[in-house]
């Protein structure tokens, strides 16, 4: 008996998303592909737009993978959306002196959210995404979200704020694969992404350089960089554009005699400065090990004990506790921003066939105050 639940594919032009819709197809869902069309940024004075993102030829590859597995193929258009939502977000967080995430504003707002919507309104049982992540149903319309197998290319950090109404419709085709898997299975498939190269940058927006698009929307203000003793070594152009732990964009005119790379260890965004370091020797003032969060979501019930967080994508797992909106950290940490993400995880040992293994549960997640 052929499965009759119909799926709607996000086909981003990339190769894990056709991937994705044709592994979807092989099992008998009824597939349909739908490409996303995004806002991207427009320069008045030039009448183009500012930051090209290729949108035409990410579509056109959508379409060639629909045209290659004989699919429907839509177009929703969620310029106005993503421009609230997404990049709003970004500038209004930035401009408040917080680093936001956008990459999770856009999977919680567009994918998961305007998307699933249009999906599901249109008869639609599930989305699909090509991400790294696993969803796993513990029981009756209960689920867990797991980290991707291929841990180098895991995205559960990006999907934190996922729900149990949201996850029971929603599917991760390839998140029990290795990169490298896909590429073959892209071949076998006959699919022209088989070779094309990975997206890299922002959700939707591509590569750009952060500082470059914002100060578009922000006015550049020169500052001073400081050393942990208050003394003024260089300059920057705006401290709100600068993240704990970043070590470009600032220009350092009084150097020590050692070489070392120098990272922002804090910002005072009323007097527009950034205190830089060595990362070997932080500054005592910007440790923290007690964290308070924003925007809370759990996804499965919290255990007591065996938790570890993130706080950046990629980042160390840190042992933790959580207790409501607080967190508590094993070791003092210096590289923390408000409005980044935390995730917390929780490691499982599962038997897999006769392979013995780790699944790394993703509980859910809040924002850094």
């Amino acid at each position: 008996m052929k499965n009759k639940f119909k799926v709607f594919v996000g086909l981003s032009g990339g190769v894990d998303s056709a991937v994705s819709a044709a592994l979807l197809k092989k099992q008998d869902y009824d597939v349909t592909g739908v490409f996303i069309k995004a806002w991207q940024p427009f320069d008045s004075a030039q009448g183009t737009r500012r930051f090209p993102c290729g949108w035409k030829e990410d579509r056109r590859s959508a379409m060639r993978v629909a045209a290659v597995l004989d699919i429907p193929f839509l177009t929703l258009d969620l310029e106005k959306e993503y421009k609230k939502k997404v990049v709003d977000y970004m500038i209004t967080e930035y401009k408040a002196g917080r680093t936001p995430n956008p990459d999770v504003m856009c999977n919680k707002e567009i994918k998961f959210g305007h998307f699933l919507k249009f999906a599901l309104k249109n008869g639609a049982d599930f989305i699909a995404t090509g991400h790294y992540a696993i969803k796993n149903e513990l029981r009756m319309m209960n689920y867990e979200l797991c980290e991707g197998r291929d841990k180098n290319k895991d995205q559960s950090y990006f999907l934190w704020t996922l729900t149990q109404d949201q996850l029971k419709h929603i599917l991760f085709p390839i998140g029990n694969l290795q990169k490298q898997e896909v590429r073959r299975l892209a071949k076998k498939f006959g699919l022209p992404q088989a070779t094309r190269k990975d997206s890299q940058g922002l959700c939707f927006l591509g590569e750009i350089n952060v500082k470059e698009f914002l100060s578009h929307y922000i006015p550049q203000r020169r500052g001073e960089v400081l050393n942990e003793n208050g003394e003024v070594i260089g300059h920057h152009n705006g401290a709100l554009f600068f993240t704990i732990g970043e070590r470009h964009g600032f220009n350092v005119i009084k150097k020590s005699n050692e070489e070392k790379p120098l990272y922002v260890i804090s910002k005072d965004i009323k007097n527009n400065t950034i205190t830089v370091a060595s990362k070997i020797t932080p500054h005592k003032k910007s440790q923290r090990a007690s964290l308070t969060l924003r925007g809370v979501n759990i996804i499965n019930e919290l255990p007591n004990n065996n938790l570890t967080c993130r706080i950046r994508y990629r980042g160390e797992k840190i042992p933790c506790q959580l207790n409501k909106n607080k967190v508590t950290l094993s070791k003092l940490q210096t590289d923390i921003s408000a409005g980044q993400s935390l995730v917390i995880y929780l490691p499982v040992p599962r038997l897999r066939g006769q392979e013995a293994g780790q699944d790394e549960i993703c509980l859910g997640g809040g924002i850094i105050q």
